[in-house]
C-alpha cells in the first residue's frame, strides 16, 4: 500500500478553549474528523460514499497523547494518514505546531466496517474501501 496522507490547517478558536486557557481535550476529535473527511475525500471515500456502498464505518477505538497543549490563536498543522486497511481502517493524526513544527499531539482512529443490511460487523475490511486505495495508489 502507498503512502496515503493529508495535512490540514487549524486555527485555535477561543470558543474551544477551557478555564485553563488550553484547548478543552475533546475539541482533539473534533479536529481529527475534519483531517480524517480530507483524507476520506482524497481517496473518494467519504461517509457519503462508505454508505452508498453499502457500509457504515464506526469508530471503535481512538487513542490520544497530548504532548503539549493547544492554545488560542495558535496554528497547527493535523497530518492524517492511513496506516490499516485490512482488518479496518486504522488512521494515524499527527498535530505540530505550524510556526515551529514542534509536536504536539499523537493519536490513531480504528474504524470498522459495519454491513448497513445485516448490522453484521465486518471481520475484514470490504472489498471497496481496497478498491478506493488501490485506483489512489495507481
Amino acid at each position: 500500500m502507498a503512502e496515503i496522507s493529508c495535512r490540514i490547517e487549524q486555527v485555535i478558536p477561543f470558543f474551544d478553549i477551557d478555564s485553563m486557557r488550553i484547548v478543552w481535550h475533546g475539541h482533539y476529535v473534533k479536529y481529527m474528523e475534519k483531517a480524517r473527511c480530507a483524507l476520506l475525500d482524497k481517496i473518494d471515500y467519504n461517509y457519503q460514499q462508505m454508505e452508498a456502498s453499502g457500509y457504515i464505518w464506526p469508530v471503535v477505538d481512538m487513542r490520544i497523547k497530548y504532548v503539549k497543549p493547544l492554545i488560542f490563536k495558535q496554528v497547527i498543522v493535523i497530518e492524517a494518514k492511513i496506516v490499516e486497511q485490512e482488518y479496518g481502517l486504522k488512521i494515524d493524526f499527527k498535530f505540530v505546531d505550524k510556526l515551529t513544527g514542534q509536536k504536539l499531539t499523537t493519536a490513531y482512529t480504528k474504524q470498522v466496517a459495519v454491513d448497513m443490511e445485516s448490522g453484521e460487523m465486518c471481520l475484514l475490511s470490504p472489498e471497496i474501501l481496497h478498491e478506493k486505495i488501490d485506483a489512489f495508489s495507481v
